[in-house]
């Protein structure tokens, strides 16, 4: 009944979207020297991990995950994906309701929140077995809205669990998306937010670790998505305030390099113009210096500014630079450069140099 009355509060959709998933060359090497640890250090109540969503983030979650000792049974509607951990000996299923069969903790890594709610209530979802759950845990480190996050989360808890775990007698959800990027999600240095019941935080803080360097709880259910959906949002607006600045240098005759140096030891300094440099020629190892390949997807931002948006005007707090970023970013997607990282609105909307 429970599952029933959410999928009628969430208006559920039923779009099956392609995992936009590729394999990079560095992500096969650190696959293929995957190695199963000892899992007597694994806490009984957290051994059995299902893991949905296997794109560019949530195969290297997973990865860390099977390293750290965790039996870890997969999913992903990308066969091809499935087919590369299949052939590692990872356990993979066909269906989510097939991988709540087996599994004490989910976590669903997904695009969306379409996604995320086919997932978890669609027909052959995580919850379409009825209201006696087996997995006693379930986290969602997607960026989701607040909303879907919470109301999820009552639909989980109003469940009860086939099996009662330690003194766990109903399943509970977390909302954990992560920070960090690519490169951070194979290192396993990943930050999650999570957002929940702390009970259930701190007996999944091993899990989290075993994929992050650290983990921060802000509070109740949704408040993990709330908090990515602003750090998002501050990151969007920075990074179009220091291409503003470079672009505008250049145009007034300071190379970017040099108004670099400037904004690193002055009051203008940032994430953007220290540790990811949106002008081509400043800064190695960004995708600023690839030609914007790789990264955070600009279709991603404006998705996540999209999300910001939204949630502002529900609950009537004016959001203009939210607003502004949103149609920038908008634009980059509609003039075919959403698939390059966000720091490219430095080329593509104030048509910025590359650095000699």
């Amino acid at each position: 009944m429970a599952i029933s009355r959410v999928r009628s509060l969430l208006s559920l959709s039923k779009c099956k979207c392609k995992s936009k998933f590729n394999f990079t060359s560095s992500l096969l090497h650190s696959f293929s020297s995957v190695t199963r640890f000892s899992s007597s250090t694994v806490p009984s109540q957290l051994e059995r991990v299902g893991f949905i969503g296997l794109g560019n983030m949530g195969s290297r979650m997973a990865n860390n995950l099977i390293k750290a000792g965790y039996k870890v049974t997969v999913h992903d509607l990308n066969h091809n994906v499935m087919k590369l951990f299949s052939e590692r000996g990872v356990l993979t299923k066909d269906l989510p309701s097939e991988i709540a069969e087996t599994s004490d903790v989910i976590i669903t890594m997904l695009p969306s929140s379409t996604h995320v709610l086919d997932v978890y209530t669609g027909p052959n979802g995580l919850l379409s077995s009825g209201n006696r759950l087996r997995p006693w845990l379930f986290i969602d480190s997607s960026t989701i809205d607040p909303q879907t996050s919470r109301k999820l989360s009552v639909a989980i808890s109003n469940c009860a669990l086939k099996e009662k775990k330690d003194y766990w007698e109903t399943p509970v959800m977390l909302d954990a998306p992560v920070s960090g990027g690519v490169l951070a999600a194979e290192a396993g240095t990943l930050t999650f937010m999570v957002g929940g019941l702390e009970e259930a935080y701190l007996a999944a803080k091993s899990l989290f670790l075993s994929m992050g360097k650290s983990t921060i709880y802000c509070g109740g259910a949704g408040n993990g998505s709330a908090a990515k959906i602003c750090n998002n949002l501050a990151m969007a607006v920075s990074m179009l305030g220091v291409s503003e600045a470079f672009s505008l240098g250049q145009s007034l005759g300071i190379s970017a390099s040099t108004l670099t140096k400037i904004l690193n030891s002055s009051s203008g300094r940032c994430w953007s113009s220290d540790s990811y440099n949106p002008v081509p020629g400043v800064m190695e190892g960004v995708p600023s210096s690839r030609n914007y390949d790789g990264g955070f997807a600009s279709k991603l931002m404006a998705k996540d500014l999209n999300i910001a948006f939204a949630s502002a005007t529900e609950v009537g707090v004016k959001c203009p630079l939210t607003s502004h970023a949103k149609k920038i970013f908008t634009e980059l997607c509609n003039h075919g450069h959403g698939m390059e990282d966000f720091s490219c609105v430095f080329r593509h909307y104030y048509s910025g140099k590359e650095e000699p």
